[in-house]
C-alpha cells in the first residue's frame, strides 16, 4: 500500500481564487486539492485534505494524524510566523512534515 499524506491549509486559504487574485491567482483551493490528489495518486500515494480558519482546529487535526498518516504538508497561511502551537503540534506527533506557501514569505512585507 502507498504512503498517506495529509495536506493542511490554514486561515483564509478557502478564499483562494477570489481573494486578491492579482497576488494569488484565480486557482481555487478546490482546484489545488484536486490537482494535489491526482499527483499523489500518480505516485501511488493517497492524499487527505483539511482546511481550517482556526488555530486550535489545526492543532487538533495534526494530533489526530498521529499513527494515521505517513507525512504532513502544511500551508499555515497567516499562522506562518505566529503559531507556536501549530509548530509544537507538528514536532510533537513525530510525523515528517513540509511547510509550504503560495507566496514567497521573504517578500511579504514588500507587497
Amino acid at each position: 500500500m502507498g504512503k498517506s499524506i495529509l495536506l493542511i491549509n490554514g486561515p483564509n486559504l478557502n478564499l483562494l481564487g477570489t481573494r486578491e487574485p492579482h497576488i494569488y491567482g484565480s486557482t481555487t483551493l478546490a482546484d489545488v486539492e484536486a490537482s494535489s490528489k491526482a499527483h499523489a495518486a500518480s505516485l501511488g500515494a493517497t492524499l487527505e485534505t483539511y482546511q481550517s480558519n482556526h488555530e486550535g482546529a489545526i492543532v487538533d487535526r495534526i494530533q489526530a494524524a498521529r499513527g494515521n498518516v505517513d507525512g504532513i504538508v502544511i500551508n499555515p497561511g497567516a499562522y506562518t510566523h505566529t503559531s507556536v502551537a501549530i509548530r509544537d503540534a507538528l514536532v510533537g506527533v513525530d510525523i515528517p512534515f513540509i511547510e509550504l506557501h503560495f507566496r514567497n514569505s521573504r517578500v511579504w512585507n514588500k507587497s
